[in-house]
């Protein structure tokens, strides 16, 4: 961006004459002038902040003065291109008035952002529209993250300050029917494309408000992609697809950010386009790719507290709207009981998402939740309930290089006295991190023919068996 003048020539050269003017006692302060006070974290300092806080504030007064002049009713009903051509001239006019010395590309970068702060969010409107961008971490106004291909890094991206951060976001959680406030300083919420976005803002944020934004892209993965991006082997991506298809209920069990949710959305593609499918989440951000799905969302207390419609609650529900899949975005309470009776009940092939580091802890934590949901049921019913509800647990991984993979696809084969017993199926081995940090390995099978095989074949799904092979590496 070019240089701004933000005043007008003459008063500038009068200012200078000025000071050239001022005697010499005036220029150093006296020696017990009080230091100023120490700058609250995360502010800028003055000489970093020049160029652009004045470029924010020139921002944020013309888009001020478009939101008086304009007719905002008329506005809204016009697409992009021609809201373009109504503020343009606009922009022209108001760099003319304020003197602001700008190139024809400069000027249009500035009508652009101002019209990203007037209809999309701001500063970071033009990271959403950026495809290899992931996640976007904002750590107060001064201080926004990107994760692109795995790796973290800083972005030149401010806010002008809390105040114009809090606009944003207020903007986000109102599009979707939810609040942010001092008495509930935290909110879950999606943008219109499906991105999900978690915000958090004093008390409970002390330097700034503090929002993490997942994005999803336009066009979701396929199990092509992902074995074409080396997540996995097409030979596991095959097995996979045929035992969903073959009605195996399946849990994905990973860390934050590990790609559970794309996995979930790339394995719908084996579900038949004639069955009903129900999807419950606390945001919406399945992208299920079937005709006939049913979407529904969990919603937060009103400000009285009152009114919240949980996950349990919903699964409830489902069951009473003939779904022939449930589909939970993430079970992480008490709503995992309803998921397993549900699994056991007729409505084999459902499929959730579970925060575990590998599959035994995947057990235990389903197992921890159905006793969040104050049934009283021995530990031995609970596990008897699993191993009955679930087939396979696929568990994914980021790792340290950044790239996500599908580690292990295990099974569960029943009980064994108390113990949930279990097999794994395929398995990603870790060999040796390379010297630029890139992590080397090879999927190999353990020997085990998985039970669901046979229900595979009676419904005649093909799957080459050799594949189970432990001497050979898929690829």
């Amino acid at each position: 961006m070019g240089r701004f003048l933000l005043k007008p020539a003459k008063v500038v050269e009068a200012a200078a004459d000025t000071e050239a003017e001022a005697p010499p006692e005036a220029a150093a302060p006296p020696a017990d002038t009080p230091k100023s006070p120490p700058k609250p974290p995360g502010a800028i300092p003055p000489a970093a902040k020049s160029a652009e806080a004045q470029l924010l504030d020139v921002k944020l007064k013309l888009h001020a003065q478009l939101i008086e002049e304009l007719d905002l009713s008329k506005l809204e009903k016009l697409d992009q291109e021609a809201l373009r051509r109504q503020v343009l001239p606009l922009v022209a006019e108001f760099a003319r008035a304020e003197r602001l010395v700008l190139n024809a590309q400069e000027l249009d970068a500035l009508g652009l952002s101002v019209l990203d702060e007037m209809t999309g969010l701001g500063p970071i409107e033009p990271l959403l529209k950026d495809d290899s961008i992931a996640d976007i971490l904002i750590n107060g106004p001064y201080q926004v993250y990107i994760e692109r291909r795995g790796e973290l890094e800083v972005t030149p991206v401010k806010f002008r300050d809390n105040d114009h951060l809090l606009r944003i976001v207020n903007r986000i959680v109102a599009g979707v029917g939810r609040r942010i406030d001092e008495s509930q300083p935290m909110v879950d919420a999606r943008l219109p494309d499906g991105s999900r976005v978690n915000a958090a803002i004093a008390p409970i944020a002390i330097d700034g408000a503090c929002v993490s934004i997942r994005k999803f892209s336009k066009k979701p993965y396929t199990l092509d992609k992902l074995v074409e991006v080396g997540a996995m082997p097409s030979c596991v991506a095959d097995f996979l697809h045929g035992a969903i298809k073959a009605r195996t209920s399946t849990v994905i069990s990973g860390g934050t950010g590990s790609g559970k949710t794309t996995l979930l959305n790339a394995l719908s593609s084996a579900i038949s386009h004639k069955e009903r499918l129900i999807t419950i989440e606390d945001a919406a951000e399945l992208q299920m790719q079937q005709p006939h799905v049913v979407r529904m969302e969990t919603r937060p207390p009103n400000i009285e507290g009152k009114g919240e419609i949980r996950q349990r609650e919903l699964v409830k529900n489902a069951l009473r709207m003939r779904p022939d899949r449930v589909i939970l975005g993430e079970v992480r309470s008490e709503e995992a009981f309803d998921m397993l009776q549900a699994m056991n009940t007729g409505h084999e092939g459902s499929m959730a998402t579970i925060h575990a580091n590998n599959p035994r802890d995947a057990i235990t934590r389903l197992e921890q939740m159905v006793a969040m949901s104050g049934m009283k049921l021995s530990p031995e019913a609970v596990r008897g309930q699993i191993a009955s509800a679930v087939g396979l647990i696929v568990q994914v991984m980021r790792l340290s290089d950044g790239k996500r993979r599908l580690m292990s696809v295990t099974e569960i084969t029943g009980m064994e006295g108390q113990v949930v017993q279990m097999q794994e199926i395929f398995a990603f081995n870790r060999t040796h991190t390379a010297a630029d940090g890139t992590v080397h390995g090879e999927f190999r099978a353990t020997g085990l023919r998985p039970r669901c095989l046979e229900e595979m074949q009676r419904r005649g799904i093909a799957y080459d068996s050799a594949n189970f092979d432990p001497s050979r590496v898929l690829g």
